[in-house]
């Protein structure tokens, strides 16, 4: 395929001749301006002097962007064309899906089905599928990843389908690694060459955390599902300029202190600041020093705290990365030409100019965790106990307290340290500390004494740690922590320590490298000694693929309602994912999460109380197993070489023998199979013409749910384990799936019929039109009263009547990861509008890619303050003024409430540019894409 010729108004095109190769370039100092520029704007002028077509991409965007602002706030669309779309399998999978359905409705609508076809390099990674079934063992990852193929045979047999059908696409068969580190190892090229051009490596992925590739100094970051579609599809992605926030950094690390809480840090700064919609990039004199592994932890927080993207540029860091990791030589000899031609190298000793600063003294990071429900919550490792404590308040009842004691009223000063025993097993003491829910002083207690076959008795408490995992590419792609780690464990070990025995203990590399060099140090046997043995190479407790805790333990905390806790080195901690019976969830550097293991409860401080004695019986405390800088580099030194990533590498896209000898369809479009409970062809082209109905207003509209702050797409999207009694189970045992088969709804994506059902499903998800109740719950007014119904029941009732659906949240709306089923499932449960005070950037797109109208409360306004209980029925009127080409600003919305009485108000439109309002006039940016395809 050749490059479409750009219209090149500016003059830019010119040749950069790097050794024998010569290529095509879009110089930017044709542009007067562009020097100027930050980094990641640089980028995205280049991007347009290439793509300048007179249509899509004009002189006037370019112009417009030479010229930026840097004050102002954003108003200007642009159209980005990333080079390439990377997926992971659980989003990966529906993208697919939606691809071979185009390709159906092309040949209905009588047009050529190979129009269907990526026109940008597009890689898929299957990583989310993979569940820590067994742990513990030498042989957990070969039972997991049998169980894996086991489960989702039928979703593998399709993505191999995909591969021979579509150019363009390639997949990393399961058991290989981590979407993100796969890519900062393997697939991102920081400079690509296609097609006789040069041009900065940019993508688009359908994981929010595709910003871990910006620590390359490759622009990207994550989109919904539907996006990444319409981008493999050839279509750019609309966008405004944005604001760039320029984060310096200085000083130098304090021996002990992590890049993971640097991280944690930089996450609770940025959040605080509010980045939300903005570039982050980083520069300064210390940004050399940072390694490139500490830069790309940095980036794939980036949802975390908000921000599209989290960029480093290139520099001697990069290229000694890049080197390590195997690139051949004519690619790193492109990367630093390039850079250094285009003015994209970085110079510590220039300051851009930025819309917005901030700088971090990288000397006053102290060691910190994350918790219990949001990764932005960091807390001092000091401070941790306390805490804790102060957070326990949140996750117990009040008929747990010791008598004349009333907890709102205990203060921190009335939560003292205890020397008493806690969480012992047996008549053996084996715990440092008395849990904070334990004691007689004030606390709220509830221990329950476990029995297990495999690990005697032992004692529970809320705050005891269940879940300790060293796992997401946030961190395993880092050698200093996870070699920290390992040493850790090594020093642990030699002092006669052990993880307690209700902890399940897991590692999940995000790469088979980190097994390399673990091998080469001689360090695996004691982190296995400490349990924690290979589970896979895979995204697994982050995303809710922890797997099961022991029978009794379960048991036990259900029965009890125990505050029990996990703890991750993973980059997302929100209510009701990790674990359905884990409350509190805290992130941590891979040494804090065997440290954790070792401690066994979160009420616990590391300054002042030993993890246990050493075999002399003297107490051990964490600073005593510490490894220091020193040691944890000559361990890198000496343990990681450039053949490890060669050969690990070679054969990515191979599988082995158990993914060849898959049975793969055959033929341009995909012969669905009617019995098929994880592959299912949606309906989204149902009934399509070739021109768009025109737009509606809503009239006598429901309140489908009434949601608060800080709803994330992981309250909306359906996640984790599929619950028997819940719509979505019902539905399997209806196909006659056994329970131990359901497997979670992420490997379920491509089936929309489970995904409706788990839309709004979350266990920890509050619908406000309901007292005190928490899951996918509403009340159905349908029915006399509107008693209270499951959302998906409630919600087939509605369209039974043609009563259309509206959605009430608060502030942030929709953070969290790129989930393209929260606005999938979301079109498909009948809703046409969400009302909001604010979204979060990804969410609101894919509402608007899904045909659902995003509009926001007025400034200083909420569904409270307005008197608007979730009752009432709500007509929106002028949202048909878009049939004549224009958005309005604003829409009117009343509600009506049961006494006849109204409430008006005129809502705020979050159409934000004219591609989106293209998409929502189409019912969607699939069908846009599809029509266009006919009429080219």
């Amino acid at each position: 395929m050749t490059a479409p010729a750009s219209k090149d108004s500016f003059g830019s095109r010119s040749t950069l001749r790097v050794g024998d190769e010569s290529y095509e370039v879009f110089r930017l100092d044709s542009v007067a301006g562009s020097e100027r520029l930050p980094y990641s704007l640089k980028i995205l002028l280049e991007n347009l002097l290439r793509t300048e077509d007179g249509k899509n991409i004009t002189a006037d965007q370019i112009s417009a962007l030479a010229g930026w602002d840097p004050k102002a706030e954003p108003s200007t669309e642009i159209q980005f064309t990333p080079g390439r779309v990377i997926m992971q399998d659980f989003t990966g999978v529906p993208c697919v899906v939606d691809l071979a359905t185009m390709r159906e409705a092309v040949t209905e609508l009588g047009g050529d089905p190979d129009k269907v076809n990526p026109l940008a390099p597009a890689e898929l990674v299957i990583d989310h599928s993979v569940i820590i079934d067994v742990f513990g063992s030498s042989d957990a990852f070969e039972r997991n990843v049998e169980f894996e193929y086991e489960r989702n045979k039928e979703r593998y047999q399709f993505l191999r389908w995909g591969q021979n059908a579509f150019d363009e696409f390639k997949v990393v068969p399961p058991g290989t690694g981590i979407v993100h580190q796969v890519n900062i190892e393997y697939l991102a090229r920081s400079v690509m060459a296609r097609n006789g051009q040069a041009y900065p490596d940019t993508c688009v992925g359908t994981d929010s955390h595709t910003t871990m590739v910006n620590g390359l100094g490759v622009l990207g970051w994550g989109v919904g599902g539907i996006e990444a579609e319409a981008a493999m599809l050839g279509q750019p992605v609309s966008m405004l300029i944005p604001r760039v926030v320029g984060f310096k950094l200085s000083g130098d690390l304090q021996p002990g202190v992590t890049a993971t809480d640097v991280v944690l840090t930089i996450t609770e700064m940025l959040r605080e600041h509010g980045v939300v919609g903005k570039f982050v990039e980083f520069y300064g004199e210390s940004v050399g020093a940072v390694p490139l592994a500490n830069r790309a932890t940095i980036g794939n927080m980036s949802p975390e705290f908000g921000s599209t993207a989290a960029i480093f540029p290139i520099d001697e860091e990069t290229l000694r990365y890049l080197t390590l990791t195997g690139r051949p030589q004519e690619q790193l000899d492109l990367v630093e030409a390039y850079a250094k031609e285009q003015g994209l190298w970085h110079d510590p000793a220039r300051e851009p100019v930025y819309s917005e600063y901030l700088e971090l003294d990288l000397s006053t990071v102290v060691p910190s965790i994350a918790g219990p429900k949001r990764p932005q919550d960091r807390v001092a490792l000091s401070a941790a106990r306390p805490s804790f404590r102060q957070s326990l308040r949140d996750y117990v009842t009040h008929d747990e307290q010791v008598p004349h004691t009333n907890l709102d009223e205990v203060d921190e000063e009335s939560f003292p340290a205890s020397d008493a025993p806690s969480l012992s097993f047996g008549t053996e003491d084996r715990s440092p500390a008395r849990s904070a829910a334990a004691g007689s002083n004030g606390r709220p207690s509830k221990p329950v004494t476990v029995n297990s076959s495999e690990r005697g008795q032992f004692e529970l408490d809320h705050g005891a740690v269940v879940i300790a995992s060293i796992t997401s590419c946030t961190n395993t792609s880092n050698p200093s922590v996870m070699l920290g780690a390992a040493l850790l464990a090594r020093n642990a070990v030699e002092k006669g320590l052990e993880s307690k025995p209700w902890v399940k203990t897991s590692m999940a590399p995000g790469s088979q490298v980190v097994t390399d060099y673990y091998e080469r140090a001689g360090l695996w046997p004691y982190l296995e000694k400490l349990g924690f043995h290979l589970v896979g190479y895979g995204c697994t407790t982050c995303i809710g693929n922890s797997g099961p805790l022991s029978q009794e333990i379960s048991e036990a905390i259900a029965d009890n309602d125990l505050a029990a806790v996990s703890v991750l080195s993973g980059n997302r901690n929100f209510e009701g994912r990790i674990n359905p019976d884990v409350k509190m969830n805290y992130l941590a550097s891979p040494p804090l999460v065997i440290a954790y293991a070792l401690a066994g409860t979160m009420d616990f401080d590391f300054d002042n109380q030993p993890l246990g004695t050493d075999r002399d019986g003297q107490p051990v405390y964490l600073a005593d197993i510490w490894p220091t800088p020193a040691e944890i580099q000559r361990t890198i030194d000496s343990s990681i070489t450039k053949d490890m990533f060669t050969q690990d590498y070679a054969d990515v896209f191979d599988g082995g023998q158990r993914w060849k000898s898959l049975p793969t369809p055959t033929g341009k479009t995909f012969e669905w199979d009617a019995d098929s409970t994880y592959v299912r062809k949606p309906p989204y082209f149902d009934g399509m013409r070739l021109e768009p109905a025109p737009v509606t207003d809503i009239s006598g509209a429901r309140v489908l749910a009434k949601l608060g702050d800080s709803v994330t797409t992981d309250h909306i999207s359906p996640a984790g384990a599929i619950k028997l009694d819940s719509p979505a189970g019902q539905y399997l045992a209806a196909q006659g799936i056994e329970r131990k088969d359901f497997n979670s709804y992420g490997s379920r994506r491509g089936n929309h019929e489970v995904m409706i059902r788990g839309t709004f499903a979350n266990i920890r998800l509050r619908n406000l039109l309901l007292d005190d109740v928490q899951g996918g719950y509403t009340r159905d007014f349908t029915q006399p009263g509107g008693p209270q119904s499951f959302i998906f029941d409630a919600a087939q009732n509605y369209a039974q009547q043609d009563i259309p659906l509206v959605v009430l949240g608060g502030k942030e709306y929709g953070s969290g990861s790129s989930r393209d089923w929260a606005a999938k499932g979301t079109r498909l449960l009948g809703v046409r509008a969400v009302i909001a005070e604010s979204f979060e950037r990804i969410h609101r797109s894919n509402l608007i890619g899904m045909g659902v109208i995003p509009l926001q409360f007025p400034s200083g306004e909420s569904a409270d303050s307005l008197g608007i209980d979730g009752t009432e029925t709500f007509d929106i009127s002028g949202i048909t003024a878009l049939n004549d080409g224009s958005t309005p600003e604003t829409v009117r919305v009343t509600a009506t409430r049961q006494d006849g009485s109204t409430v008006r108000f005129d809502a705020d439109v979050r159409i934000d540019t004219p591609g989106e309002a293209d998409y929502y006039r189409n019912g969607g940016i699939l069908q846009y894409v599809l029509r266009n395809m006919l009429q080219s």
